[in-house]
């Protein structure tokens, strides 16, 4: 870019010539009514080599030279088949195989060049190509101010390196700065991505490009593979990419937006911050939260501060929520060309589902094969049902996107309202130490308890009079396996086996406290009843406040009592003589 160091200077060698012919130049050098600089011993230029000296009506009297010309000034020298002298006006015009070699090593090569001596303005002209240590410049016209010290160009050009090649409408170079200002359509083409956008900024020294407007930068082998910003920064030499506005990042069919971003292509790591969204379309998913970090060639992500991801389905998504969700793809055990897809969620883990609600400490999610494992202190709740153990597995049916069964490991607790419209203090509640639960409908409908299982069940019985049910009692059971069918108003126990203990006590007749197992827990403030319930660690509802039915239990007790006190009125009385 040094084709100042010779055109900007050596004109003022000849102001001091004969004649005052006028021209018409390049209206970007123009004097505008500035006057001719004096000239200075050090601004006088040696001319090495000329085939003629003319001054004729060809250039309006100006004096020019003719064939092999070569013009030296402080080390830059001037090559051109013709060049012309305006003397009065400080211009000169060099035509035909025009070169410029710089002491730096810099060359400029056109069809033509002027300078302008006293507004120090330059422009070449034709197949214009300029080489440096640093780049290649190829264009038509290109201009160049000295006192600014910037050279640009507005009819489309392109500038190379060893690495890349930029294409772009218009571009302005800062001489000081090393820094190259493209504005139009701009297109940086390395071998390994394509950077696209309307304006792009890029420091020579440094390799730093900035992005003003939609900018795209595409991965060549996998063209999926893109970012996207509206105003950011990317080093070219490190493949890092700072993004602030508008921002995207598009990886293995997956799509990471978020306020402010980063991302590293030669390592495939990224993180963004504020309203960050992992959407998955192949997975039908989107994970969202404060922060996130994804893992390009691992295939995996990681969202925290309030995360939360959606699992989108036909007709019924889930809802998960956590302090931290992982997302990541790996083979199949039985096939490694087969890759599934899991999600997880640590520490205060929430599920929502319409049929389905639940929390753990964790979860983990076969998304592939519809697998979710609940892991601590699980509780699952359908309709006016809760389940909970040591772990619950949930098998989904992927084609119908529906749970179709439950397994409970370790300390198995089933418990159902009796009559969901009332607040009556009445649960179904089987347990033991194996549960499966079968779906029917979305909704509970069998249970088969293994290994120390236990029952307790309301039992009522239509009366043939009113047609109504009435309550006959409670049945109290202990098995080695019980096989329980829940039906709209109660629960059903239609196997008992091994070691099979069962009976059935009127309410006069059990007391309140043989109604439930020690360990029940009926739980209503944690409950996750709407979506949105997920997205807070408890939705902490006013527990639901049950009341007793106990007038048929207290009115026997007051008849025993009754009948214990006329017995002891019977008793004879002992007199302290």
């Amino acid at each position: 870019m040094r084709i100042i160091l010779f055109l900007l200077i050596f004109i003022s060698a000849f102001s001091s010539a004969q004649d005052n012919k006028t021209t018409q130049m390049d209206p970007y050098i123009q004097n505008k009514g500035k006057p001719s600089p004096a000239v200075r011993p050090e601004d006088k230029v040696k001319i090495i080599h000329s085939d003629e000296f003319k001054k004729d009506t060809k250039y309006e009297g100006n004096q020019y030279m003719v064939g092999h010309v070569q013009i030296e000034h402080q080390g830059s020298i001037l090559y051109a088949d013709e060049v012309i002298l305006y003397n009065d006006q400080s211009l000169v015009k060099a035509i035909g195989n025009a070169k410029l070699q710089n002491a730096d090593g810099s060359v400029i090569t056109a069809h033509e060049m002027e300078y302008n001596g006293v507004t120090q303005k330059g422009v070449a002209k034709k197949d214009v190509v300029l080489t440096d240590p640093k780049q290649t410049i190829k264009t038509d016209i290109l201009y160049y101010d000295r006192l600014a010290n910037q050279a640009y160009f507005n009819t489309g050009g392109t500038i190379s390196d060893a690495q890349n090649v930029m294409y772009t409408k218009s571009a302005t170079y800062f001489l000081n700065t090393k820094m190259i200002d493209f504005v139009g359509n701009v297109k940086i083409d390395s071998p390994d991505y394509i950077i696209e956008g309307p304006n792009i900024k890029q420091n020579q020294n440094t390799k730093i490009a900035e992005f003003f407007g939609p900018t795209t930068i595409t991965n060549r082998a996998n063209p999926k593979n893109r970012i996207y910003t509206e105003r950011g920064t990317y080093r070219m030499e490190t493949k890092e990419a700072f993004l602030n506005k508008n921002s995207k990042i598009f990886y293995n069919d997956k799509i990471l937006t978020g306020d402010d971003m980063y991302f590293n292509n030669i390592t495939g790591f990224g993180k963004a911050t504020g309203n960050v969204t992992l959407d998955d379309p192949i997975e039908r998913r989107y994970i969202k939260g404060g922060y996130g970090e994804v893992f390009q060639k691992k295939d995996s992500a990681m969202m925290t501060n309030s995360p939360y991801a959606v699992k989108i389905m036909e007709k019924d998504s889930i809802y998960f929520a956590a302090e931290k969700i992982l997302s990541y793809q790996k083979p199949d055990s039985a096939d490694i060309s087969v890759k599934k897809s899991f999600l997880r969620a640590y520490k205060k883990a929430r599920i929502f589902k319409s049929n389905a609600q639940g929390r753990a400490d964790s979860i983990a999610f076969n998304e592939t094969d519809g697998i979710m494992h609940m892991y601590t202190s699980p509780i699952l709740w359908s309709g006016e049902k809760q389940v909970t153990g040591d772990k619950v597995e949930a098998y989904f049916n992927t084609k119908t996107e529906n749970i179709d069964s439950l397994k409970v490991i370790g300390n198995a607790f089933a418990i159902s309202k009796v009559d969901s419209l009332n607040l009556k203090d009445e649960f179904n509640q089987v347990k033991g130490k194996f549960m499966t639960v079968y779906y029917e409908n979305n909704d509970i409908k069998e249970a088969r308890v293994v290994g120390n299982a236990q029952s307790i069940v309301y039992v009522d019985d239509v009366d043939q009079e009113t047609k109504q049910p009435q309550r006959i009692g409670i049945t109290l059971s202990t098995c080695g396996i019980i096989g329980a069918l829940f039906e709209e108003r109660g629960l059903q126990i239609i196997s008992c086996s091994i070691g099979a203990n069962s009976d059935t006590y009127p309410m006069s007749k059990i007391e309140p406290d043989k109604r439930k197992f020690p360990d029940f827990n009926w739980n209503t403030r944690d409950r996750i009843r709407k979506w949105q319930d997920i997205l807070v660690d408890s939705p902490n509802y006013e527990e639901i406040k049950y009341s007793a039915d106990n007038e048929l239990f207290n009115q026997a007790q007051e008849a025993i009592d009754k009948e214990r006190a006329k017995e002891e009125a019977k008793k004879p009385k002992r007199v302290r003589k």
